[in-house]
């Protein structure tokens, strides 16, 4: 099998190096009617990309309006193709398929690690595609969550997402430290919803003596909220602080530099913006500094170890950590889970995120703007303008959980977050500016409103 990207059966997959669209520029400013949202489509040069997913289908037939790719993300057509060509090898090879396959299974994570590095900007060898995102985390913080003395505290943002914070929690407790003691939650202003920069960093500086970690979101998957973490990094590594992300709501949704921006380690899940199947595996980086460290501790396994020795077997007792982020795997990697990541890190790379940052812009940009003509004092939206990605979480006054259910009948799926947030995530790969405009004429008129 040919791991470059392949065109769906249509054959309307989308090149980065796609001449002519290069100095397109997405409106900043819109129209209204759902004229002027098809014209949108017409001239969107990835508009092609949305070919190579299967949209659900209403019962009417028509496509479903889907804004749910921030929990899970359509799936690619090529994904069938590729499991059935492992499912082949397994039936014609067997066990022989893990050298002689079409992609041999011994390497095959390896096929991930250049279009993994480009999709966060990494450099080759500080990323891996391994396990699922909550247990990166941990075994991420037994390598970089070294407490001692007075300095034993984690910094996270408030309403994280419930796993980080269990996590967090329990690696305070497992050092032997207290939780109501170590864990430090970034919180709002008061009547505010959401973290404000240089608060954040402000707080780094005044507990820096007592902090061991500082782990975040990129993206709150609450609020939507998109943190810098170009300056946050900065600061903390500045002040002596280790810092993890959790990129879950932010790979393939944000333009990402972990190498450059100086990030210790992140983990992210595979199956939101990045397509990859329900309880897809997930992926860490690991930047080159900490590459050749044999004296992090870890925990170890021996799809960890080098490779020239690895089935030295009992005869290599002694663990010897692959360099880069290879040497924290722990088992063998299961072949149809990473399957489908092969098909969308390709899709990915064969777009480019910054393509899809501009377009997820224009997205956002133009729910926003639909909205505001909706001029509802009903709804708030929660993600501020400037710092977000495809993700509105909107808030309602009053009967927000009936909205959504209405919507739901009307074929458009999104999500609701107790006590009152709609989550709407319109998403370049495959939504149109039309679903944009047709979400917010269905919620106007769920709303009571004579809008068009």
């Amino acid at each position: 099998m040919n791991d470059s990207p392949s065109p769906a059966a249509d054959g309307n997959l989308v090149n980065r190096n796609t001449p002519g669209d290069g100095a397109f520029a997405y409106p900043d400013s819109f129209t209204p009617g759902l004229d002027a949202a098809r014209t949108l489509d017409a001239s969107d040069p990835l508009a092609p990309i949305r070919n190579n997913f299967h949209i659900p289908r209403r019962k009417d037939g028509g496509d479903i309006m889907y804004f749910a790719g921030n929990s899970l993300g359509l799936q690619p057509k090529d994904v069938a193709a590729r499991l059935n060509q492992e499912l082949r090898d397994w039936a014609d090879l067997a066990v022989d398929a893990h050298f002689d396959g079409v992609t041999p299974w011994y390497s095959y994570h390896e096929t991930l690690t250049e279009t993994g590095a480009r999709l966060v900007g990494a450099n080759p060898g500080e990323v891996v595609v391994m396990n699922s995102l909550t247990v990166n985390l941990h075994l991420m913080m037994v390598s970089f969550y070294r407490p001692s003395g007075k300095r034993s505290k984690i910094i996270i943002e408030n309403c994280a997402f419930p796993s980080d914070t269990y996590a967090v929690k329990s690696q305070i407790a497992y050092h032997g430290y207290n939780p109501n003691d170590s864990l430090l939650e970034l919180r709002p202003r008061q009547g505010e919803l959401t973290l404000r920069t240089e608060d954040i960093i402000d707080t780094i500086k005044r507990h820096a003596d007592e902090t061991a970690l500082l782990m975040m979101a990129g993206v709150n998957y609450f609020t939507g909220q998109a943190f810098d973490i170009a300056a946050i990094t900065q600061e903390a590594r500045r002040l002596g602080i280790t810092v993890g992300w959790d990129l879950a709501h932010a790979a393939g949704n944000l333009e990402l530099q972990l190498h450059e921006w100086g990030v210790d380690f992140a983990a992210w899940c595979n199956y939101k913006y990045l397509n990859s199947g329900p309880g897809a595996i997930a992926a860490c980086f690991v930047h080159d500094r900490h590459a050749a460290d044999a004296d992090l501790p870890r925990f170890a396994g021996w799809w960890g170890n080098d490779p020239d020795t690895r089935f030295r077997m009992h005869l290599q007792p002694e663990f010897a950590p692959r360099h880069g982020a290879d040497g924290w795997q722990i088992s063998n990697p299961p072949i149809f889970a990473m399957a489908p990541v092969v098909t969308s890190y390709n899709l990915f790379d064969s777009i480019g995120m910054h393509r899809l940052r501009r377009k997820s812009r224009a997205l956002t940009g133009y729910l926003q703007y639909l909205l505001d003509l909706l001029d509802d004092n009903r709804i708030s939206i929660l993600t501020p303008a400037g710092d977000r990605g495809c993700q509105l979480s909107l808030s309602f006054k009053e009967k927000g959980e009936e909205v959504f259910a209405a919507l739901s009948r009307e074929g458009v799926v999104c999500d609701f977050r107790k006590p009152d947030v709609i989550r709407v995530a319109p998403v370049p790969l495959y939504n149109r500016f039309q679903d944009v405009y047709e979400f917010a004429r269905v919620l106007a008129r769920q709303l009571g409103k004579n809008w068009e």
